[in-house]
């Protein structure tokens, strides 16, 4: 049984694999810049945001494949097709939040009652959770206008993620905020 798939079918996926591919480029520099400053300034919040732009590239990933493989034709071994896929893809997406969630929960009840840490609210910390934010509203833009024109769940969990990666860096930002506010009236800075 040989399929094939039709143009507009096959500019479909071109379309939604560029969505989803320039996700996973997106994904990679925002987890590379965030380590290094989170590193820097030693701020579990962009630390914190790191693991979870580590996890967000994981999924963007996933998402790529999820895309791809559920667009194939019903063949014999799947007579109702690959669309299936794009929910494995949302559990996998799902367990690695909750990964993500234990490890931010830990670190934080290691650095408020085991070992004080030093966060340092330096201008990168600043920029770099604007890149994140500005970053994250333009792909899930793109992410959610790819969704709806090709009716993609994989793409519309995506946007949504996105969407809500916007909230958790806002945090962060009023977080360096408060310890930026903190270190002047202290003198610390």
């Amino acid at each position: 049984m040989s399929m094939r798939i039709s143009t507009s079918s096959a500019g479909a996926l071109e379309e939604k694999t560029r969505a989803a591919g320039s996700s996973v480029l997106a994904a990679l520099f925002l987890t590379a810049l965030k380590i290094i400053v989170g590193l820097a300034t030693n701020s579990l919040g962009i630390l914190a945001e790191a693991a979870h732009s580590a996890l967000d590239l994981g999924a963007a990933l996933m998402t790529l494949f999820a895309v791809r493989a559920s667009d194939r034709p019903a063949d014999i071994r799947h007579p109702y097709g690959h669309a299936k896929v794009e929910n494995l893809s949302a559990l996998f997406e799902t367990l690695l939040l909750l990964i993500t969630c234990v490890w931010i929960v830990w670190e934080s009840v290691r650095r408020l009652f085991l070992e004080r840490e030093t966060v340092e609210a330096s201008i990168w910390a600043f920029l770099v959770m604007g890149v994140s934010i500005i970053v994250d509203v333009s792909r899930s833009r793109m992410l959610r206008r790819a969704a709806r024109k090709h009716d993609s769940q994989a793409l519309e969990a995506d946007a949504l993620h996105f969407e809500t990666d916007i909230w958790s860096s806002s945090v962060v930002l009023l977080g360096l905020a408060g310890v930026w506010v903190a270190q002047r009236q202290s003198g610390v800075a």
